[in-house]
């Protein structure tokens, strides 16, 4: 069965949003696994995860959709590089447990690797042809580092440091590199619905008088703006009064504005929201076309501020958009309805992530 093809109209005014049946179809949920997510860049962790010379982390990225094996490795010069964690003799996975270790080496035939993935030794292979060849090295992905915060690319052409430096105009002032991740404030969702719907909620505060009742207490609706850059898009929640706002420094774009939280979307499916208090990393993970799986990942800068303002109360908050986007998974069931409109003023972002969809495939 082909997969259906789909268009949005480049004009907000005038668009549909992406049909119930892109939610529903199966061979769709698989196309997006090849064309948007196998060609994006994705979220690994922090730094942390290799904190020392010599340390490997093996791990799945995305498991239960993607499924590709990775391997994180710090070499002897500090150097962190993101690896396959396939061997190119058979294919069995290299690094089974985080440890550390001078080389990588695969306990089926004893092919050893370089911290940086480079092939240099195998037993038995004396009378091979032409060997070693180029491709016996383990595949390096491109990695990108934001503070603390590490990317691997795996595929696309996307030019992950360009988006990080464009971020940075909003948060560039804070100061990342001392944000420290906290497990107690950290927790995953199962979210019984698409995980396009989650996006679709998070890319828009129109919702926000609606299902957050605190929240809208925090935040001025009337001045929320959702500011679309090339790859990103950012929504600037404003607070009505001087409380529980960044401080933010001359010179910045939104200077003497009472700023209460950055919530950025990184196209597909990663989230950073930066409150007063530190960073709420949102990763959203597919699972099926019926199930969601969402890591929120808390990263602290300002302990006295946790628990005020835009940033409190997040998993209330989350609990209500999920009730939200099930039940619109849900209504996508209907015989009756086909698509929405887009409301220009308030949905720039759903409308955004909807052309990038129709565009990936094709």
């Amino acid at each position: 069965m082909s997969t259906p093809k789909y268009t949005i109209n480049s004009d907000i005014s005038k668009a549909e949003t992406l049909p119930a049946s892109f939610y529903q179809d199966q061979s769709t949920f698989d196309q997006i696994r090849e064309k948007v997510f196998y060609k994006s860049w994705q979220w690994i962790g922090d730094e942390n995860l290799v904190k020392l010379p010599r340390q490997t982390y093996p791990f799945v990225m995305l498991e239960g959709y993607l499924t590709e094996p990775m391997v994180l490795t710090k070499d002897e010069a500090g150097g962190i590089h993101c690896l396959s964690n396939v061997c190119t003799h058979r294919g069995n996975l290299v690094a089974q447990n985080p440890g550390s270790q001078r080389k990588l080496m695969c306990m089926y035939h004893g092919r050893k690797f370089g911290l940086d993935g480079s092939f240099e030794s195998m037993p038995e292979f004396k009378e091979a042809k032409d060997f070693p060849r180029e491709c016996e090295d383990l595949h390096r992905f491109d990695t990108a580092k934001w503070g603390p915060m590490l990317f691997a690319k795996m595929g696309g052409e996307v030019d992950f440091e360009k988006v990080i430096a464009e971020m940075n105009q909003y948060v560039g002032f804070l100061p990342l590199a001392k944000f420290v991740h906290s497990e107690t404030q950290s927790k995953d969702y199962l979210v019984n619905a698409h995980w396009a719907l989650y996006c679709d909620n998070y890319l828009e505060g129109f919702h926000i008088p609606f299902v957050h009742s605190d929240l809208n207490e925090a935040l001025d609706y009337g001045s929320y703006e959702t500011i679309l850059h090339d790859h990103f898009n950012v929504q600037v929640g404003y607070s009505e009064g001087a409380e529980d706002i960044f401080d933010l420094p001359a010179g910045h774009i939104h200077h003497g504005k009472r700023v209460a939280a950055y919530y950025f979307w990184v196209f597909p499916n990663m989230m950073f929201n930066f409150y007063p208090w530190g960073l709420s990393v949102n990763i959203v993970r597919p699972l099926s076309p019926n199930q969601t799986k969402v890591s929120f990942l808390s990263y602290i800068y300002d302990e006295s501020k946790l628990h005020k303002g835009a940033g409190a109360l997040l998993d209330k908050v989350e609990r209500e958009d999920e009730f939200v986007v099930e039940g619109v998974h849900k209504g996508l069931k209907s015989n009756y309805y086909k698509a929405g409109r887009f409301s220009p003023k308030r949905e720039t972002g759903v409308h955004q992530f909807h052309g990038m969809l129709a565009k990936c495939l094709g």
